[in-house]
């Protein structure tokens, strides 16, 4: 069996040689600058409309790469091109940003319901603004994310998903994007640390108090305004196992930075529940898409896929839960998912990986990219990964 230092190795050299190389020889546009992420399985361009959040959260890949990886030239100016199309082309005239744009930056589809665009902008401009020592861009950030905070709280600018008179409602992605995006703030704000910690501590407690359920040792994804159980309705009992877990090992890490440790507990609560929910027994392991609260069956017809993300939280999540306890049960969850990522997800003979399987682990698509798959979740696992993996071997 692999040492730790030894999985550390290969996840760095699988970051540096395969995943981070695919997207600078094969999204960057040189052209008319930012990345495309419509890429087929060899990384040809399958479609040349361009994701705005993949604007956002592949200028934080590259960004990242550059300050915590190595200084290698290339992420600096991959960075740097997408950066420049982010801020020309991604914005509308009234200050929100689209969701997807032509190659050029012509606007194609605008998503008033969200503010993800937005807040994936803010991390790409913290990160970016530290590695390029541009501080103006660590300014963007916060004033960009001043306009979140305006966005969210101004009653009529945000389209719910949901009609508010008949059914309100909650949705555990807001808060739980929110505790990231302002730990990046944070790293660009050290000064404004204080402030950024009461925010999240906000965000937490909103999680804690309406998402995080002991009665059903699960967490929810939407929920009544106040928190209630919507039992009646799939979308009401839906679980979504990787954002979960995403969550979970946000609040771990909060718990780490601030030294609280009802916080780690509460993560790692998260965790345990949702890990056990998520993971596929029944059917060769992977985290499973969707669950159903009470175990009913599932609508969405692909509740039972294994996609790439949620196996990059729970290896994130898995080796920070081992880090925090020493418990050995979260080191074989971690072996457990790696195990499954390297026989399933990666392509050995196109580079990167697949992105959606069927349940038994067959290859459901072979494209590498698409409006939603990118450089983010992957590049960011391994670097959150070798991290960890590097501090425990050299302790």
């Amino acid at each position: 069996m692999e040492s730790l230092k030894e999985v550390g190795t290969r996840y760095r050299a699988c970051l540096v040689k395969n995943i981070l190389p695919f997207w600078l020889e094969h999204g960057i546009d040189r052209l008319n600058g930012g990345i495309y992420t419509a890429l087929d399985r060899d990384g040809s361009l399958i479609d040349s409309d361009k994701s705005v959040w993949f604007q956002g959260r592949a200028l934080w890949t590259f960004s990242r790469a550059y300050t915590d990886v190595s200084r290698d030239p290339s992420y600096l100016a991959a960075a740097k091109t997408i950066v420049g199309f982010l801020d020309e082309k991604c914005f509308d005239s009234d200050g929100r940003m689209f969701f997807r744009v032509t190659d050029d930056g012509r606007g194609v589809i605008k998503r008033l319901r969200y503010f993800f665009s937005e807040a994936f902008a803010v991390i790409g401009y913290a990160a970016y603004g530290i590695a390029s020592g541009n501080a103006d861009y660590c300014e963007k950030a916060l004033e960009l994310f001043s306009f979140i905070e305006e966005i969210r709280n101004t009653p009529g600018i945000l389209i719910p998903k949901f009609d508010q008179s008949s059914r309100p409602s909650r949705s555990f992605s807001v808060p739980m994007i929110l505790i990231n995006v302002l730990s990046e703030l944070r790293r660009a704000f050290p000064e404004k640390r204080k402030w950024i910690n009461a925010r999240i501590a906000e965000l937490i407690d909103e999680i804690e108090r309406y998402f995080v359920r002991p009665d059903l040792c699960c967490v929810l994804e939407e929920c009544g305004s106040d928190g209630e159980f919507l039992k009646d309705h799939f979308e009401g009992r839906l679980l979504n196992p990787g954002h979960s877990i995403e969550g979970a090992w946000f609040i771990m890490n909060e718990g780490l930075e601030q030294s609280n440790g009802h916080y780690v507990e509460l993560g790692l609560r998260m965790f345990d529940w949702m890990f056990e929910k998520g993971w596929d027994s029944e059917c060769g392991g992977g985290i499973i898409q969707y669950r159903d609260a009470l175990g009913l069956d599932l609508s969405e017809y692909h509740q039972d896929m294994k996609f790439w993300w949620p196996q990059c939280e729970a290896v994130i999540a898995s080796l920070m839960a081992y880090r925090i306890t020493g418990n050995g049960r979260y080191l074989g969850y971690f072996r457990m998912v790696d195990e499954y990522v390297s026989e399933h997800f990666i392509d050995r003979k196109g580079g990167e990986w697949f992105g959606y399987l069927h349940r038994d682990g067959t290859v459901s698509s072979p494209i590498k990219g698409n409006f939603y798959k990118g450089p983010f979740h992957i590049p960011r696992m391994y670097m959150q990964a070798v991290a960890m993996l590097e501090d425990m071997s050299a302790q």
